[in-house]
């Protein structure tokens, strides 16, 4: 019976299944993101937020956490340089999973998983002024009101 196993094992042992947390962890945190299956993203997914939250304190016990997990100083140094000073602001949810479809050789499902805000695509899209729905009902009695001044203007 599985009552209460809420995570998933991975077919491997927990020492294996840790090693690989913090290696593909140490990999994502270096460069950006990476390829895998979805399984494994969903699990790392668990395992990199709340190090990426921790490291927005910058304190020597977070760092230790950190180090306990990653095993990795150059990692831990990355995480809470660059990743820190980027996420800071953000309140969670702090990487993306995106799927991108079967493995040839096996048939697994693949996914790309990535931090969220180093992802220059997305994030020049978006716009940082927030909208509501009254002010659109404003902003086209406004921009109706500049359309009829310049043709006026024109024609004198």
């Amino acid at each position: 019976m599985r009552h209460g196993k809420k995570f998933n094992h991975l077919g491997r042992k927990t020492a294996h299944r840790s090693a690989m947390l913090a290696n593909m962890a140490c990999s994502l945190i270096e460069h950006k993101r990476i390829n895998t299956t979805v399984a494994k993203a969903k699990a790392l997914k668990q395992f990199v937020e709340p190090l990426v939250t921790k490291s927005k304190e910058d304190t020597t016990h977070n760092r230790r956490i950190a180090f306990s997990r990653l095993r990795n100083k150059y990692a831990v140094t990355e995480l809470f340089r660059t990743v820190a000073s980027k996420v800071g602001d953000r309140p969670g949810g702090y990487t993306r999973i995106i799927k991108l479809g079967n493995r040839l050789g096996d048939n697994a499902q693949m996914a790309m998983i990535e931090l969220v805000d180093f992802n220059e695509v997305y994030s020049a899209g978006k716009s940082t002024k927030k909208t509501t729905r009254r002010s659109r009902r404003g902003a086209k009695a406004k921009e109706a009101a500049p359309a009829t001044e310049t043709t006026s203007n024109e024609e004198e």
